[in-house]
């Protein structure tokens, strides 16, 4: 975009939020078979491995066209082509409600499957709106259409219970036309498109788009995809049918649940584009990987029971995930994906500004491929295998290896680009901020481009007022973590004298979920601060506990509240224990050593005093009532008035 005239905001505003809202149309109908294909196993006796061909057909089309779509949308313009192709998913859909047999389900699925191909021609479209210092940004928000697949997982089942799945499709056939509709009058032709068929000129051929396709990076950033985004798309296909076989749910129950794991994976997607274009992609690539290795090897590991013949004889346990640990392992898992989709798709209108349409589509044909290829493998490995966890263990071994292939790249490109640097530097080049500790500091960015607290006149110029307010502010966001993270310890004592029905050994797990999940996320909080900075870390972090807090007051209100609910609080009531971690290493980078005892003593014992008040007010708080009386009707119950 540097040499055309730079579009309205209002005119960058209309085409990204209805990009947005038909790339998440057309989602939803592309994953369409995750719902109805459950029902259609049942109806057509199909087995694992036929389900599972079933549901990744669409995928497969939604893939391989991607590349040409995303040409056709340099070559004819985003805007005719995401209606064309909107138009035509749409009739495909409305048209497998009449057909009865496997066959021609295959072939209905391969025509759903363009929804998928629209991806492609969204990321052609958006970023053309947008200069390249804000193309994460723009493209991430436009990758949150990825929650269409929840809108199918949450919404399906229930029209499915009631109406069946003939009337799941014609509702999405319908609703993709009237996004079709609505795109075509509310959009502009992008301005690159614009401009070209002004002045008259042609558009780039074929072959000359597909040139970039030789550069084994785009080849590599497509690996990456097929995990962040290929992954994605195979668990929101495969976990309704995993949650009904491994914990014997319901559809419904299943549908629901999936969401918990699509819903960050999309929501997210913008926040990655963010932290993209701030932090840089490859900063987010390491971080997304990394935590998918953990959480793909959690999850991989199959139930187990273990006899170990100890002293005084055999000694038996089990290792299992259970329910509420799963869906807590797969949403962290889709929110770390998210981020890592947003970072591969930062790279390519960077490196490849002129050919977005070909190399963007051949990134997202890969990863579709993966949404493909994975369901088909997990069904196969299932029938072989005989394990559940097996296509965790797939995914677990798949990024490891786009893990590798990205440090050991990423190692030869910083030799080969800065060999005379890489000589001059230590021989352990981490340590290069103790020997140029002033340099390094400033170079970390725009907040703080001079700190020298070890300089005793800076120090009382300007060092000591900034390092106070830091943290008098801390200590009360320290504080309130401490409250949040040891509430339990109270409450289920109060849940047990109120009459909820549970045995006193389901409520005593809340505590133990609460404090395990504190100690676990101290490890994340502790680099974080290197990531995203103090100020954001501090902010995002503190403000996820309103989650546990104002979910917690709610549960409270009813007796007939579900265990799991109050599990899945008690595991997101450990942010405020990660919390400490990141704070105290904030507060540290403040002070000069020779102060940072008291400062941190002050953080940490003063933060720490959240236990003491939780353990004062929580019995005053709940015997009065404070939940809207709750606790009163509570006690009538359980016969205490």
């Amino acid at each position: 975009m540097n040499n055309l005239e730079t579009p309205s905001k209002s005119k960058q505003t209309a085409a990204l939020s209805m990009s947005t809202l038909a790339f998440t149309s057309c989602f939803a109908v592309w994953t369409i078979f995750s719902i109805i294909g459950v029902q259609l196993k049942d109806d057509l006796g199909l087995n694992e491995t036929q389900f599972g061909l079933l549901v990744a057909t669409p995928i497969l089309t939604g893939s391989l066209s991607r590349i040409f779509l995303g040409i056709w949308a340099d070559q004819y313009g985003g805007r005719i082509v995401y209606v064309a192709v909107m138009i035509t998913a749409a009739f495909a859909t409305l048209l497998l409600s009449f057909v009865d047999t496997y066959l021609l389900m295959l072939l209905a699925a391969l025509s759903i499957g363009l929804a998928g191909g629209t991806f492609a021609v969204g990321v052609a479209y958006v970023s053309k709106w947008y200069p390249k210092e804000k193309q994460g940004t723009a493209l991430g928000i436009f990758g949150v259409g990825n929650v269409g697949a929840a809108v199918t997982s949450f919404v399906a089942p229930f029209v499915l219970v009631a109406f069946g799945w003939e009337t799941v499709a014609q509702v999405w056939a319908a609703a993709l036309i009237v996004t079709a509709g609505a795109f075509w009058f509310l959009t502009e032709d992008d301005p690159e498109f614009r401009a070209r068929k002004e002045c008259g000129e042609k558009s780039k051929g074929i072959m000359e788009q597909l040139k970039p396709l030789r550069h084994v990076q785009v080849w590599r950033f497509s690996l990456y995809y097929f995990f962040v985004f290929g992954a994605f798309v195979s668990l929101a296909l495969w976990l309704p049918r995993y949650f009904i076989g491994v914990y014997g749910l319901d559809i419904k129950t299943a549908g629901i649940l999936t969401s918990f794991f699509a819903v960050p994976a999309a929501l997210f997607r913008a926040y990655g584009g963010f932290l993209s274009d701030k932090y840089g992609a490859r900063a987010i690539m390491y971080l997304a990987f990394g935590i998918s290795v953990v959480c793909t090897f959690m999850l991989s590991y199959p139930n187990t029971d273990y006899v170990i013949h100890g002293i005084e004889g055999p000694i038996a346990f089990s290792t299992r995930v259970g329910l509420v640990p799963f869906v807590m392992l797969i949403f962290v898992l889709g929110f770390f994906m998210s981020l890592g989709m947003a970072a591969v798709y930062k790279h390519i209108p960077v490196y490849y500004s002129e050919n977005v349409g070909a190399v963007g589509g051949l990134v997202g044909m890969v990863g579709g491929l993966g949404g493909f290829f994975l369901p088909i493998a997990f069904g196969v490995m299932n029938d072989l295998t005989g394990i559940w966890t097996s296509c965790f263990m797939l995914l677990f071994a798949l990024v490891v290896t786009a893990i590798t292939w990205m440090h050991s790249a990423i190692r030869r490109m910083e030799r080969a680009a800065a060999p005379e640097a890489m000589r001059k530097l230590p021989e352990l080049p981490e340590m290069q901020t103790i020997h140029h500790p002033v340099e390094h500091r400033r170079a970390q960015g725009p907040t703080l481009v001079d700190w020298r607290p070890e300089d005793i006149d800076f120090w009382k110029k300007t060092g000591r007022k900034i390092a106070k307010r830091n943290l008098w502010i801390s200590i009360p966001s320290l504080l309130a973590g401490f409250a949040v993270w040891i509430y339990w310890s109270v409450i289920t004592v109060q849940m047990l004298n109120l009459g909820f029905p549970f045995t006193s050994e389901e409520l005593f797990t809340l505590s133990a979920i609460a404090g395990l999940s504190g100690a676990t996320l101290r490890i994340p909080s502790s680099f974080l601060i290197r990531v995203a900075g103090g100020r954001n870390t501090i902010f995002f972090t503190t403000a996820l506990l309103m989650i546990p807090a104002v979910g917690t007051g709610i549960a409270l209100l009813s007796q007939d509240t579900p265990l799991w609910v109050f599990q899945a609080l008690a595991f997101s009531s450990g942010f405020g224990g990660g919390n400490f971690a990141s704070s105290m290493s904030n507060i540290s980078f403040f002070y000069p050593k020779r102060m940072q005892g008291l400062a941190l003593g002050l953080n940490a014992g003063l933060g720490n005093a959240g236990v003491t008040t939780m353990q004062l007010l929580i019995p005053a708080v709940m015997t009065v009532g404070v939940f809207g009386g709750g606790s009163m009707v509570l006690e009538e119950r359980s016969g205490t008035l």
